[in-house]
């Protein structure tokens, strides 16, 4: 279905992988040009090298769980209106149902926020970011910035990135994006996916194939070859959305006629732009696609790369559900009251679902819903007892789907449909009983991401699936369907796309800012806390380690529950690590004291921790201490920051006093992105095997100089409960000028204040 072929590969005409007799004759310099993606970021680029990037996006999106940490960044930093159109949609807060005041509050802050500097302002209920962003803003031949990691246009022919809140306030002022110049994976698509196959069981394919050996990581997927031709636009968009979990840096399509046709459909013709690489385009890997090999996918819990054929399965439950119970034991290793049993959902040799749901910008597209009502009327029975949750991404699809009657014979037969609505990508609604199992045609299935609670006893698991598989699953009674078992002729009428509904209640500010305007704060508004800049030494405390291979920013920060003060840095940062560490913010909080009383000037408490540099040999005088060196948390992840785009991650340990990390390697540039943003120090520590413990210090002496002089390794000492020390090499590799200046300012606020 999906073959892997490393190392650097032409395309040729569009139509084949070159042979060695063929690349041969070819120019590699010449060949990097022809791709799409050196394309797009050549025009974006203002440095004076395409080596390393200095990037100006056409426009940018936040959203509701993001958008006031960035704009108080921002306006902090000096943001008077924003150069570009700048889209505020409220898609993950939207319910305004836990909290009180406190979601109003923030869609009414930043409804006065776009009258203020000029911005774009969709209200809730009205679109998902991604589908408002594809719908009305992005262009062909374009690039956008957006605050979540879903940020995929690639269809249109853009290269858009999703990025945590202080990347996206450095656009908001005008800043560039700095990036070095990303390898480029060529997606080779050959073929016509099956009728009962969707656009998650080809993602799923592609996930399953290349996240674990880290095939695409950090680079940019350019889909290209015959078979694009074969897929309809909200085919290619469910499997665009979801290369985020592949875990590359953006991706870019080539445009068609297909493409014309949507922006033509959506009122935009002159935004349209024929996109094709050469005639000879060199990539640094290829990810061959049959499309006619392709079948229905499911992704087992806990991660997007558990895929497996949906038949499989179906055939043999005992094995797949048994790994499942395995993994869970693993992940859920820290909490003794946590038992998953997935067999018991086994029912003479089937597999009993609990739960459906079909939403966000990966599958609320009219296509996939209309299908799902195709199958409906195939299978022609209600659903009984069963929840089956649709989610329409955006007011206009669901305005298309009620005026053809979609929507109607769904209800009919039982679905719950709702307004757009991100809820169930991240646990925000639709949340399960204990040990249900449930399966979604949404962006994730991490632990915890459908909205149980491990704290509380709480344990419940999703499975991800193309939309058609979950219709033929909830229409046959609950018991695990796939949809080539129930096959049916697809056919799809034109879309027509109804822009009144925009036109009637978007607030569309850009290039009408209102400066006079205020800014209008509720109670639960806060503004980011005082942060120190690096000090000349560092002496931290081990808060956590974590040696799961991988760590998501779930785990770091989870989803769902704490989406409701995202505000509010002190109050979101009370939840960092719960799910995974529960005690990390008592011992971050723990160490904290000790720094405030040092900037306070309180000698005899600061006094307390400084006694242990003793067994380093320091022996300075408390006064001198108290000027020289900075006192934080540190924690240990492998490989920590895969999955969401979330600043949070990363800002609510620097709430809490952290000052570095140290992993192997970060699992994504925006999670590190990210730590630097917040002046946390990103050391990484090549040996998988650290010795290294909860309650031991880290002493860096030097560090401020050490980064002033663009050092990448850095002894520092341990200092273990006992008394003993040891040294240990860590690494500050990739550090660019401007995260230096970050770095030694303590965060980016603080460098932007200091210009």
């Amino acid at each position: 279905m999906v073959t892997l072929h490393e190392g650097k590969h032409y395309i040729v005409n569009n139509d084949h992988i070159a042979t060695a007799e063929e690349a041969a004759k070819l120019s590699a310099e010449e060949g990097k040009k022809q791709t799409l993606t050196y394309q797009v970021l050549e025009k974006h680029n203002h440095s004076d090298n395409m080596e390393h990037l200095e990037i100006k996006f056409d426009s940018m999106g936040v959203y509701d769980n993001t958008y006031v940490g960035i704009l108080q960044t921002a306006y902090a930093s000096g943001l008077k209106e924003f150069p570009m159109p700048c889209v505020f949609t409220n898609c993950h807060n939207c319910l305004c149902a836990v909290g009180g005041t406190i979601n109003t509050d923030v869609h009414k802050y930043a409804e006065s926020a776009c009258k203020k500097s000029g911005g774009i302002f969709v209200p809730p209920h009205e679109a998902v970011i991604h589908q408002y962003m594809r719908e009305m803003i992005v262009k062909s031949g374009d690039m956008s910035i957006v605050s979540d990691s879903h940020t995929r246009y690639g269809t249109q022919g853009s290269v858009s990135i999703g990025e945590g809140g202080p990347e996206l306030a450095k656009a908001m002022l005008g800043k560039y994006y700095e990036i070095d110049y990303p390898e480029v994976i060529g997606v080779f698509m050959t073929g016509a996916p099956k009728p009962w196959v969707g656009p998650m069981d080809v993602a799923l394919s592609i996930i399953g194939k290349v996240f674990k050996n880290n095939f695409v990581k950090n680079k940019v997927l350019e889909f290209i070859g015959p078979g694009v031709s074969s897929m309809s636009m909200d085919f290619r968009n469910g499997i665009d959305t979801m290369t985020t979990e592949s875990a590359c840096l953006s991706s870019v399509w080539a445009t068609d006629d297909k493409v014309k046709e949507y922006f033509e459909i959506h009122k935009r013709p002159n935004d349209f732009k024929r996109m094709q690489q050469g005639d000879a385009a060199l990539y640094d890997g290829i990810v061959e696609i049959n499309l006619d090999t392709i079948v229905p996918m499911i992704a087992l819990p806990f991660h997007p790369s558990n895929a497996y054929p949906l038949a499989d399965v179906i055939a043999d439950p005992e094995k797949y559900l048994g790994m499942v119970e395995k993994e869970a034991e693993r992940v859920f290793e820290n909490n003794k009251d946590i038992h998953l049993d997935l067999r018991s959902k086994i029912h003479n040799g089937k597999i009993k679902v609990d739960q459906a749901a079909i939403a966000g910008c990966a599958a609320g597209s009219f296509e996939n819903i209309y299908a799902v009502d195709q199958i409906a009327k195939k299978l022609n029975r209600g659903l009984g007892t069963f929840p089956l949750n649709i989610y329409p991404a955006s007011q206009p699809i669901m305005y298309e789907l009620n005026k053809i009657g979609v929507l109607n014979d769904l209800m009919n037969y039982g679905a719950r449909v709702k307004t757009a609505f991100c809820g169930p990508c991240f646990g925000a609604s639709d949340a399960p009983g204990n040990n249900d199992f449930c399966i979604r045609h949404s962006t994730r299935n991490f632990p915890n991401r459908e909205g149980s609670s491990p704290a509380n006893g709480q344990i419940a698991s999703v499975a991800l699936m193309d939309s058609k598989s979950i219709a033929a699953t909830a229409f046959n009674g609950g018991y695990l369907t796939s949809a080539e078992d129930c096959p049916v002729e697809f056919t799809v009428p034109t879309y027509e796309f109804n822009s009144n509904i925009y036109d009637n209640i978007v607030y569309n500010g850009y290039g009408k800012a209102q400066p006079e305007t205020e800014i209008v704060y509720g109670p639960s508004i806060k503004d980011w806390p005082q942060m120190s800049a690096l000090t000349d030494n560092l002496l931290l405390q081990v808060a956590s380690v974590i040696r799961d291979e991988v760590t998501t920013t779930d785990e770091l920060i989870p989803s769902g529950e704490t989406a409701s003060y995202r505000s509010n840095p002190y109050k979101i940062s009370e939840f960092t690590l719960i799910r995974k560490d529960p005690e990390y913010v008592g011992k971050a909080k723990a160490v904290q004291v000790y720094e405030k009383a040092r900037v306070a000037g309180d000698a005899a408490k600061t006094a307390e921790i400084y006694e242990v540099l003793k067994a380093a040999g320091v022996d300075t005088p408390v006064e001198e201490l108290m000027k020289t060196t900075g006192i934080g948390s540190v924690l240990y992840a492998k490989r920590p920051g895969d999955g969401s785009a979330r600043e949070y991650a990363a800002s609510c340990q620097k709430v809490l006093g952290g000052l570095a990390n140290i992993c192997i390697e970060y699992a994504t540039k925006r999670y590190r992105s990210n730590c630097v943003n917040w002046g946390m120090l990103p050391f990484t520590y090549p040996d998988d095997n650290i010795n290294l413990e909860v309650g031991e210090y880290v002493y860096l002496p030097g560090i401020r100089k050490a980064v002033e002089e663009g050092a990448t390794r850095f002894e520092a000492t341990i200092i273990g409960k006992d008394g003993s020390t040891r040294t240990m090499e860590l690494e500050l590799n990739g550090v660019s000028e401007a995260e230096k200046k970050v770095l030694l300012a303590g965060s980016l606020i603080n460098s932007y204040k200091a210009e």
